[in-house]
């Protein structure tokens, strides 16, 4: 009777043990207890924003735009904090934004009297207002648009904006008061010293015919005959 072998399996499975041993990386981060000083010692630095001798009165989170007028459209300056600043001597009010990542600035002008803010038609978390803005280093009129992430923010904002354009117009109502009586003053000292220069003036002029007469008559009493004798 013939005898039959079962056919021999050979596995199709990968031998993993010996190429994951071989490749296994070494643990580069393992913890050795050394310790390495730094190379350079970097000192403390203060950073100025320019923004040490103001108040915030106010900081919200918002997108700016401004609009072209060359493209006739509106173009997004930046997404960050918003903020109104009011100088702790002067009492003078800016506005101040600056991106949230770069805190490149977006919007730097004074708040002033004569401004006012809107809201954006068709839309009640958006806002416009004109500026003089200073944000490029240079002088620019500029119509600006600033949308919230609320209602709530926009209407905030606006009533601040407004409540400040108010209070500096006394402000500067006070600053023409106080130009008028210091030219007042320097009027009344100028005419003071025109005063006694011709004061003075006179009374030289006095002295001169005084002079003048004594040395006529001293010349006439030398002009006169001598007695006969």
């Amino acid at each position: 009777m013939a005898s039959t072998t079962a056919p021999t399996t050979s596995s199709t499975e990968p031998e993993h043990t010996n190429r994951e041993e071989e490749e296994a990386p070494h643990n580069e981060d393992e913890d050795t207890g050394a310790q390495v000083a730094p190379i350079v010692k970097l000192e403390e630095v203060a950073v100025t924003t320019g923004e040490e001798e103001e108040d915030a009165i106010l900081d919200l989170k918002a997108k700016l735009y401004r609009f072209d007028k060359d493209g006739n459209q509106w173009k997004e300056r930046g997404a960050g904090s918003v903020k109104l600043l009011k100088h702790k001597e002067s009492g003078k009010v800016r506005l101040v934004m600056r991106q949230s990542k770069t805190l490149k600035i977006c919007a730097n002008h004074l708040v002033l009297p004569t401004m006012s803010v809107q809201e954006h038609s068709g839309n009640d978390k958006s806002c416009v207002w004109h500026a003089t803005d200073f944000a490029e280093g240079e002088l620019k009129n500029e119509l600006f648009c600033i949308r919230f992430g609320s209602i709530e923010n926009c209407k905030n904002f606006m009533e601040k904006f407004q409540e400040v354009t108010e209070s500096q117009k006394s402000i500067e109502e006070n600053e023409d008061a106080t130009a008028a009586t210091d030219l007042l003053e320097k009027l009344s000292v100028e005419e003071k010293k025109t005063e006694e220069k011709a004061g003075e003036e006179v009374l030289a002029a006095a002295d001169r015919v005084e002079k003048e007469s004594k040395t006529e008559d001293a010349e006439k009493k030398d002009e006169k005959p001598a007695p006969s004798t």
